[in-house]
């Protein structure tokens, strides 16, 4: 090719589909086929299903129909995506989830032809708690009943059910959850859909995986705290500095980044569930459905008149019904997400949110709302104190509160702080420490 004469200044797009090939009962290659007979695009062990593209794309949609549409909040076109955070674990799944909902929020006529490619950002005390829920539900009359109806599908090297067992309980109950939302071709024996049985599997995975999280300080410090602290530092350095601009530093001197207005991650399940846990929201709730998601949104107060005298239900106002049109000088009546404007300064926003509250700069008139499912949750702390939350709506906590509620489990190093206490039990302080507080 060095040596061609050719122009290969411009290249084309290979164009294919993928087949995959299985063996047979005879060692023979066989094009491996779907459940109504189809070879193409099928997808490999961890890839997102036809369905989980569909429910991500409708979540994207979802999103385009809130901040776009009704709180014209983002553009309607975009041309890069340098106003977004887009972050991902590695796992196919999840890459392929947050592509899904981007493409919801953004389809092909909501971008414009010379649009850049978006750039995607990759980044002991488990096994206690694991333990504890193994010995609490190996032999009870719950995990009896789970055995009586699928224990004769376990494998001969462990045939019993249960939380320890392999395969485990909760991938047990992974498979049941994801074969139940794709209909009746992926569909296992009838007996693992029983009502009371995924009853029963759902409280034990809850109580094996986000009790941790519930009890144990150190265990949302180490599980879920680095997230956490990433969020509360983006969102104080958004109120503190008119705008989030993670991106300043690719920029040449004088050159203003524009600021972050959504930042979108593609995570798990469990993801979800923990930082629920971790500011006590989690409790009395079931395993996350299929395609679940959790909105941490920032709001300002813009309005003039003091907090107290205005009702909550302006911002809700704005939730429940489209706005009109106002000139684009006008400014929201009560409350608007942050628009991140223009600021002066570039300055990095790095371990700012992990700073002591005396030290850093006013956070008031800024408010925090997790909404889980498209429905707005109560963090325990905020709740409790009138002054921690907007009159009138408790869902809505003031950002000092939130960020104190979450630098009780943001680690200084986690890496540190990972090798600690490895020899002092689920509770090295003492005692239980309740989430969101």
């Amino acid at each position: 090719m060095a040596a061609s004469k050719q122009d290969l200044s411009s290249w084309d797009t290979f164009q294919w589909k993928r087949r995959m090939e299985r063996f047979g009962d005879a060692d023979e290659p066989l094009i491996a086929r779907g459940p109504n007979g189809e070879v193409d695009g099928i997808c490999q062990l961890g890839e997102l299903t036809d369905k989980g593209r569909q429910t991500t794309f409708e979540l994207g949609q979802r999103l385009r129909h809130l901040y776009v549409e009704r709180l014209s909040f983002l553009p309607e076109i975009i041309s890069n995506t340098d106003s977004m955070y887009l972050r991902s674990t590695p796992v196919p799944r999840a890459l392929e989830s947050l592509q899904s909902a981007f493409w919801g929020l953004y389809p092909s006529s909501a971008r414009t032809s010379d649009f850049a490619k978006p750039s995607i950002i990759l980044r002991q005390l488990a096994r206690l708690f694991a333990q504890r829920a193994a010995d609490k539900w190996n032999d009870s009359e719950e995990m009896a009943y789970l055995n009586s109806l699928w224990s004769k599908w376990m494998p001969e090297n462990s045939p019993r059910v249960a939380v320890d067992s392999l395969p485990r309980l909760s991938g047990i109950m992974d498979t049941v959850a994801s074969t139940y939302a794709h209909g009746p071709n992926t569909r296992l024996p009838a007996e693992f859909y029983d009502p009371k049985a995924r009853e029963i599997a759902d409280r034990i995975g809850v109580d094996e995986w986000f009790a941790g999280s519930q009890e144990s300080r150190e265990y949302r410090k180490l599980a879920i705290g680095a997230l956490m602290g990433d969020v509360v530092e983006r969102m104080v350095h958004a109120a503190s500095h008119k705008g989030w601009r993670p991106m300043a530093a690719a920029y040449q001197p004088g050159e203003e980044s524009p600021s972050v207005k959504l930042a979108m991650s593609g995570c798990h399940d469990t993801t979800l569930a923990s930082i629920l846990s971790s500011v006590g929201a989690f409790k009395g709730e079931r395993w996350p459905p299929y395609t679940s998601s959790i909105a941490v949104e920032l709001f300002k107060d813009v309005s003039e008149r003091d907090v107290p005298s205005s009702p909550a239900g302006a911002i809700l106002e704005e939730f429940s019904s489209p706005p009109a049109k106002k000139p684009a000088s006008d400014k929201p009546s009560f409350f608007s997400l942050l628009t991140g404007k223009k600021s002066q300064s570039a300055s990095s926003s790095a371990g700012f949110a992990r700073t002591p509250q005396a030290k850093q700069p006013a956070l008031s008139n800024h408010y925090v709302r997790i909404r889980y499912n498209d429905r707005p949750v109560t963090i325990p702390g905020c709740a409790a104190s009138p002054s921690k939350h907007l009159p009138g709506d408790k869902s809505f906590c003031t950002l000092e509160a939130f960020k104190e509620i979450v630098d009780k489990f943001t680690p200084a190093n986690w890496r540190q702080e990972c090798g600690l206490n490895l020899d002092k039990g689920m509770f090295p302080e003492g005692e239980q420490q309740p989430a969101g507080y």
